[in-house]
């Protein structure tokens, strides 16, 4: 049985069909890179999956649970975490503040402020400072501590490296390949197809709102994706129909 299930899943905004029909399954310890353009229907996936956004139709299971009524603060209990598109931290708390709080929303589990800060060094130093002071880097790492802390079986990533200076991206790829290499499985949304392609085990490709391409992250080429990415065609091995 899959860790998370997508069946076919329409999200609106009021009269903007957002999603439209998607449905995808994710294995535990599994990477799966979302990529498409602005408007593709990433984020608000993303959203729904964490319940954040009510879908309009279609189904999210964990586990083999429907989450269909299931509030996003409960989705959190029950094991998925979103670090949304630009991080949403609170910037008058410290950096362990805001860890301890993913703490409190999540369930026990092995993830404490110690094991954030070894798996993120750079916030050591910064253990007790104000979120809203610090890089753009330290914040990212503060907003996958936090979600991290609630222990979750599914990490949800929109954006990481939206803002932040290629070095620094660097650094939180590597922290992220870390994670990966533990067996943390992941939802991906990364607008670097090379980042994309090179972390993931699996990548859909969105377009408008529908799968225009899935496969294996080493069976499909760039200029696989990037056809699919601008809607130059519809299919590659392993692909299903937009």
């Amino acid at each position: 049985m899959s860790l998370l299930s997508v069946e076919n899943l329409v999200v609106r905004h009021g009269l903007l069909q957002a999603v439209r029909g998607v449905s995808f399954t994710v294995q535990r310890g599994e990477t799966l890179a979302l990529v498409g353009a602005n408007g593709a229907g990433k984020t608000t996936l993303l959203r729904a999956i964490a319940g954040a956004h009510q879908p309009a139709a279609g189904r999210v299971l964990l586990n083999g649970a429907d989450l269909s009524s299931v509030p996003s603060h409960k989705r959190v209990g029950m094991g998925i975490a979103l670090v949304p598109e630009g991080r949403k931290l609170f910037v008058q708390m410290t950096v362990e503040e805001n860890l301890l709080l993913g703490k409190t929303a999540g369930r026990a589990g092995d993830w404490s402020v110690s094991k954030v800060l070894e798996m993120f060094p750079n916030l050591k130093p910064r253990r007790h400072a104000k979120t809203g002071h610090l890089s753009g880097g330290e914040q990212q790492a503060t907003a996958i501590g936090r979600a991290l802390m609630s222990n979750p079986d599914v990490l949800l990533l929109d954006e990481v490296s939206l803002g932040l200076s290629p070095l620094i991206v660097d650094r939180v790829y590597a922290a992220l390949q870390g994670l990966i290499a533990s067996g943390t499985t992941i939802v991906l949304v990364e607008q670097d197809l090379n980042r994309a392609l090179s972390v993931s085990d699996r990548v859909i490709c969105m377009l408008e709102g529908r799968v225009a391409l899935e496969g294996p992250s080493n069976a499909v080429s760039r200029d696989d994706v990037t056809k699919a990415y601008f809607g130059l065609h519809r299919k590659s091995p392993g692909s299903v129909p937009a």
